[in-house]
C-alpha cells in the first residue's frame, strides 16, 4: 500500500508549496466539520485534531491512579491475579521459553535494577520485564480476560514489577498500577471488538491490550503526569503490532513473547522514555493517522472510558484453575461435576463425548503439546481424577499405555450450536459407561451461567477463594522456590499494604 498515494491510482500526488497550503486549509475546515456528519459518513475519517474528551478523562484517571483509593474487593482480587502471575513466572522458568528468556537476559545483562524471577539475575528494567513477561506465559498457567481476548496479568504484572523495582514503590502504589493496567489494556482492545476483531483483522489481540496495559502499569509505577500519561499511550500505539502470526509458530517462544515478553518490554520502555523527558502528541486516539483509523476505524473511541472507574477489569478476568489451554478448562469441570455426582473408576467407562465450538475444538484436538491437547488431558484426568502440573507438561506421559488405553475413550465431536455461543466457552462433556449409563454435565467458561449449567472454578460466575488460589500458587512455586520463599511470598503479596519498598519481594522470588 502506498503511504502517500492516490486512493484510486495508486500513484504519488505532486503538491507545490500552495497545493500543500491549500490541502492543509481544507483538512483544518474538514476536520472541523466531522462532528457535524453522522456516524455512518464519518466513521472512517480522522476524529478533530484537537484533544477531545475521552483523552482528557482517560489521561487525568491514569495520572491519579497512584494515589486513588480502590475498593476492598478490587484489592483483594489484585492480590490473587499478582500471585497467580507471580507463580506462572516461577514455574514458567524451567519451561522451554523461560529458559531462552533467562539465557537471552543472563547474556544481555542490562543496568542492575530489576528481578529476574527464580534465577539470581538483576538486569535492566526493559530487560527483566520482557524476561518475567516470557516466563508468565511459558505456557498456560496464566490469567484470561475474555471480553478483550487477552491475557493480561502475564503482560502487565511484570511490567509494573520491573517498574515499580526501578522507581522503589511501596506495595499499594504496585496494586494500584497493576489494576490500572488491566483496567486500560483491555478496555482497548474491547473497544476495537474483541475475539471478533482478531478473527477478522488477522491482529492479535492479545498483544495490543498487553501493550497498552503494561504502558499504564509502568507509567502508573513512575508517576507521570495527565500530558505524559498521553505521551506514554502515544509510544504504546507506536509500539503496539499485534500480528496474530504466533498461531502458525510450532513451540511456545514466539507466543509468549506475542502475549508477554513484546509488550511488558514495549510498556517499560513506553514510561521510562517519557519519564526520561521525551514527548509525543497528546492524543493517539484522534486527528489525522491516529489508532483507531489504523487499527479499528469503526471503533468509537468512547469505550476506552466506559465505566471507567467504576467496573474494574481485574474484578472480570478469570484465573485458570488447570496449566492447560483455555478451551480444555470447561471439559475437566464437567468431568470433575460428574465423577462427583456419579463415582465410577476408569474401567466402567466406555466412551466420552466432549463437545466445543469448532474454532476451540481445532486449538485443542490431538495436539502434540501435552497441555493443549484434550484427548491426553481427559485421559489424565480420567486416569488420576486430577490433572498436576507436572502432568499437563510430561511429554512421555502422553506415551504410557495406561493412558493411551483411556485416550482411546476420549471422542472431541465440533458443535456448531456451541460456536454461535462465542465468545462464551462452553463445553458439554457425556460420560458413556459399560452397564449403558450415561451422565452429562454442561459447563460454562465465562459469561452468564443458566439453570442446569455450571462455571469452572476461578471464573467471574465462580471465582477461587484465596485459600484455592494459595494452593494453586504452592503447587507450582514450590518444586522451584522451596517452602520457606513460597510460604512467605504467598502471605507477603496478601500483606502488600504493608510493603513499604517492592524491592522487598525479590529474595522470595529468586533462587540463590
Amino acid at each position: 500500500m502506498a503511504d502517500s498515494g492516490d486512493e484510486v491510482t495508486g500513484k504519488r500526488p505532486q503538491f507545490s508549496r500552495r497545493s500543500l497550503f491549500r490541502e492543509a486549509g481544507q483538512l483544518f475546515v474538514g476536520a472541523s466539520l466531522l462532528p457535524l456528519l453522522p456516524r455512518s459518513q464519518s466513521s472512517k475519517a480522522p476524529r478533530p485534531a484537537s484533544t477531545d474528551q475521552v483523552m482528557r478523562k482517560l489521561s487525568a484517571y491514569m495520572s491519579e491512579a497512584k494515589d486513588r483509593a480502590l475498593p476492598d474487593e478490587v484489592v483483594e482480587k489484585a492480590k490473587q491475579h499478582v500471585l497467580d502471575t507471580f507463580a506462572a513466572m516461577v514455574s514458567g522458568s524451567e519451561l522451554l521459553p523461560g529458559r531462552e528468556a533467562i539465557k537471552f537476559a543472563r547474556a544481555y545483562g542490562g543496568k542492575e535494577v530489576a528481578t529476574v524471577v527464580a534465577s539470581n539475575l538483576v538486569c535492566g528494567p526493559m530487560e527483566a520485564a520482557l524476561t518475567n513477561a516470557m516466563m508468565a506465559h511459558a505456557d498456560e498457567t496464566d490469567d484470561s480476560h475474555a471480553p478483550s481476548q487477552s491475557h493480561p496479568g502475564c503482560g502487565i504484572v511484570p511490567a509494573a514489577f520491573a517498574a515499580g523495582e526501578r522507581f522503589a514503590v511501596d506495595g499499594m502504589h504496585f496494586l494500584r498500577a497493576v489494576t490500572l493496567g488491566y483496567d486500560v489494556g483491555p478496555r482497548v482492545t474491547m473497544t476495537l471488538g474483541g475475539e471478533p476483531y482478531e478473527f477478522s483483522s488477522h491482529h492479535s489481540t492479545h498483544s495490543i491490550s498487553n501493550t497498552f496495559g503494561a504502558s499504564a502499569a509502568a507509567a502508573c509505577a513512575a508517576g507521570l503526569t495527565a500530558r505524559q500519561m498521553r505521551w506514554v499511550l502515544n509510544y504504546a500505539a507506536e509500539q503496539a503490532s499485534g500480528l496474530a502470526l504466533w498461531g502458525r509458530s510450532p513451540r511456545h517462544v514466539e507466543k509468549a513473547f506475542d502475549f508477554a515478553g513484546g509488550p511488558a518490554r514495549d510498556g517499560v520502555t513506553a514510561a521510562m522514555v517519557v519519564e526520561s523527558g521525551w514527548t509525543g502528541i497528546d492524543d493517539v486516539f484522534s486527528g489525522p493517522n491516529n489508532f483507531f483509523l489504523a487499527f479499528g476505524p469503526d471503533a468509537d473511541p468512547e469505550g476506552l472510558i466506559d465505566k471507567l472507574g467504576s467496573r474494574y477489569e481485574v474484578a472480570r478476568t478469570d484465573i485458570k484453575r488447570w496449566s492447560v489451554g483455555i478451551p480444555i478448562q470447561a471439559s475437566l469441570q464437567a468431568l470433575l461435576n460428574i465423577r462427583k455426582q456419579h463415582p465410577f473408576s476408569p474401567d466402567e467407562v466406555k466412551e466420552i463425548l466432549v463437545r466445543l465450538a469448532p474454532h476451540e475444538a481445532a486449538i485443542v484436538n490431538n495436539r502434540v503439546v501435552p497441555n493443549i491437547c484434550l484427548q491426553h488431558i481427559m485421559a489424565v484426568m480420567l486416569a488420576d481424577n486430577q490433572v498436576t502440573f507436572h502432568a499437563s507438561h510430561d511429554e512421555a506421559l502422553m506415551r504410557n499405555p495406561a493412558i493411551l488405553r483411556e485416550r482411546a475413550k476420549i471422542k472431541l465431536v465440533p458443535d456448531e450450536a456451541l460456536g454461535r455461543l462465542m465468545p462464551v466457552r462452553q463445553s458439554i462433556v457425556e460420560v458413556i459407561l459399560t452397564d449403558g449409563r450415561s451422565f452429562r454435565n454442561h459447563v460454562v467458561d465465562g459469561g452468564v451461567v443458566r439453570k442446569g449449567e455450571s462455571a469452572v472454578l476461578g471464573t467471574v460466575a465462580n471465582p477461587m477463594t484465596n485459600d484455592d488460589v494459595k494452593a494453586k500458587a504452592r503447587e507450582l512455586m514450590l518444586p522451584v522456590l522451596g517452602e520457606p520463599s513460597t510460604s512467605r511470598l504467598m502471605d507477603r503479596v496478601f500483606a502488600l499494604e504493608s510493603v513499604k519498598d517492592i524491592r522487598e519481594l525479590r529474595g522470595l522470588l529468586q533462587k540463590s
